[in-house]
């Protein structure tokens, strides 16, 4: 039996018509895709928010979030689902443009302008409450989740569950599916359970963007929402590391290793955001962005917080004249993401140029210890693929686990 005559033979209430001349019933999903969420991430801007927004566009950054958004729409198409769910979305590049490519029944809500602003994510998702929605699925990253959030709290819709397809800079909540697919996973999930006993809290976080960009890491939780219990979500907001001394002397010595077993002669080394890589830069006797991305070569800072387009022509020059290139990064803290959250500045072309085999994860004890697994989503899910499987983390000194990538 496939998915559309298990929904016509279980259940008849609020059906319309399909394009095929069946009458199904239908989930009522608010579609919304935030265009400009995530550009800021290979220009090492930190996000979209305020300023970075027009400087993201001045220096030609790309769409992320539509591509992300497509994606997903691509997985429900597979699943088969995309017949059995009614969208309500807003015009143009908030969610119509992607819809129309598709054969599925929508409805707009909100007209909104170019370019989109905060306050139209929130006039339409207020618009979708009014409907009598099901589900808010949003493409977009933590500041998307908080405006999102906002509008089903004002329209007094907290128990309608938000699904986030992640395409942000840094998707710290744990709202948010591991990616695209994942996220339409999820939501066939939920139309397979007839929308019961599939939903359960979640935290929606954000930071300060300014205070980011200074190097200064504050993330707050801004508010607990309704979600979907699934295994495709991250499961947790990020998890700050605590400071102590066991864990400053658990870095230092991570950075030992590393500079004695892995350090070579003509090596650039390429260090990820965290405390961890900066040890080890502090070891080599330079001075790192703790948020930030940055290049080392022979104990010489080449390039701080660089962004992605400027890391890839230092890598291929590197690599053309002969050298060797390293990337060290650390997973996110509860979530275990090592590539495509706060350092896409490291983009899918170096990890090609780089190769799996010269990337080293490291991360503290107890780090590790509340990690069951790693997970990368760089954007190019071929990528993807071909990272997942074994890798090696250091997490002390002469010790080194072996973890999974999925």
């Amino acid at each position: 039996m496939s998915f559309v005559e298990w929904l016509e033979t279980t259940y008849k209430e609020d059906s319309t018509q399909s394009h095929s001349g069946t009458h199904v019933s239908r989930t009522r999903i608010c579609f919304v895709v935030n265009p400009i969420a995530g550009m800021g991430g290979p220009l090492a801007l930190k996000g979209t928010d305020g300023r970075a927004r027009w400087e993201a566009m001045r220096r030609g950054a790309k769409p992320v979030a539509p591509q992300r958004a497509k994606r997903f729409l691509d997985e429900l198409k597979k699943l088969g689902v995309l017949e059995s769910i009614l969208f309500y979305t807003a015009t143009g590049s908030m969610g119509e443009d992607l819809l129309k490519e598709y054969d599925v029944d929508y409805r707009v809500v909100n007209i909104v302008a170019n370019p989109t602003i905060a306050a139209d994510t929130i006039e339409t998702v207020m618009r979708c409450c009014q409907r009598g929605i099901d589900l808010v699925v949003f493409c977009g990253g933590d500041g998307t989740a908080r405006d999102v959030a906002l509008a089903l709290t004002n329209k007094g819709c907290k128990d309608i569950p938000l699904l986030g397809i992640p395409a942000g800079v840094k998707m710290y909540s744990s709202i948010f599916a591991v990616n695209p697919e994942a996220a339409a996973q999820a939501t066939a999930e939920f139309i397979l359970s007839r929308k019961t006993n599939c939903c359960c809290e979640g935290e929606i976080v954000d930071i300060d963007e300014e205070a980011f960009r200074k190097n200064i890491l504050n993330v707050r939780l801004y508010m607990v929402a309704q979600t979907l219990c699934s295994k495709y979500l991250v499961g947790v907001s990020k998890q700050p590391t605590l400071e102590t001394p066991d864990e400053e002397e658990n870095r230092r010595a991570i950075a030992s290793h590393i500079l004695e077993y892995y350090v070579k002669p003509c090596t650039l080394i390429v260090l990820g955001p965290g405390t961890t890589t900066k040890a080890i830069a502090d070891m080599l006797g330079v001075e790192k962005t703790l948020l930030g991305v940055d290049v080392v070569h022979d104990g010489r800072l080449v390039a701080r917080d660089v962004d992605g387009p400027t890391l890839e022509k230092i890598v291929q020059d590197h690599l053309k004249s002969g050298g060797h290139v390293l990337i060290i990064v650390s997973p996110i803290g509860g979530q275990g993401f090592i590539f495509g959250r706060g350092n896409q500045q490291i983009t899918p072309r170096v990890l090609r140029l780089v190769g799996r085999n010269n990337i080293l994860v490291v991360a503290t004890r107890s780090k590790i210890s509340r990690l069951k697994k790693l997970r990368i989503d760089t954007g190019d899910s071929e990528l993807d693929k071909i990272f997942k499987g074994y890798i090696r983390v250091v997490v002390d000194y002469a010790e080194e686990v072996v973890m999974k990538i999925e």
